[in-house]
């Protein structure tokens, strides 16, 4: 027995024992790295996934907005092309390019705000009765001939003009 009782206790013995705690400390750590490593291949398959749907769903969306967009160009341009919205897109341009004007140019600010003032009066007597129409762009929209102009405007010599060139004729809208 005592031949046992040396053999449990030598320096073989204790190298052996010191082994199989470090061989059991690796054991662990392995099968816990090898689970985690299961979990994060899980995780990643399910974000995966759940990217795939996500632009799956944004691409779907992303043609229905297209297919509503260019229903809704389409919309717009022929809108756009009746007489009224003509005029209506006529009538803004006019006024952006007034605003522009009036930022860019010297000296029309003060000039374009008394014509404008002057005309606005005379739209507010016409509507109220005390002088007659004088609408402007009589032969843009066919109506009237140059000699028949109600409120021809003056050309440079200060004499009403019934010529293409000198005067524009008005009409009611």
């Amino acid at each position: 027995m005592a031949l046992n009782q040396d053999f449990f206790t030598s320096q073989f013995a204790w190298g052996f024992y010191l082994g199989c705690v470090f061989l059991v400390l690796s054991l662990y750590q392995y099968f816990r790295l090898k689970g985690e490593l299961a979990r994060f291949r899980r995780h990643l398959s399910d974000k995966l996934e759940i990217e795939a749907d996500t632009m799956k769903k944004l691409k779907q969306e992303q043609d229905t907005l297209r297919r509503e967009n260019e229903s809704l160009r389409i919309k717009v341009n022929a809108l756009n092309e009746t007489p009224d919205r003509k005029l209506q897109r006529d009538l803004e341009i006019y006024a952006r390019a007034e605003r522009r004007m009036l930022l860019n140019v010297p000296g029309f600010a003060p000039a374009w705000e008394t014509a404008k003032a002057e005309a606005h009066n005379e739209m507010g007597e016409e509507e109220s009765g005390r002088s007659a129409p004088k609408r402007m762009f009589a032969r843009l929209f066919g109506g009237g001939t140059a000699n028949a102009a109600v409120g021809a405007l003056p050309n440079r010599e200060g004499n009403h003009s019934g010529h293409d060139s000198d005067a524009k004729v008005t009409t009611e809208n």
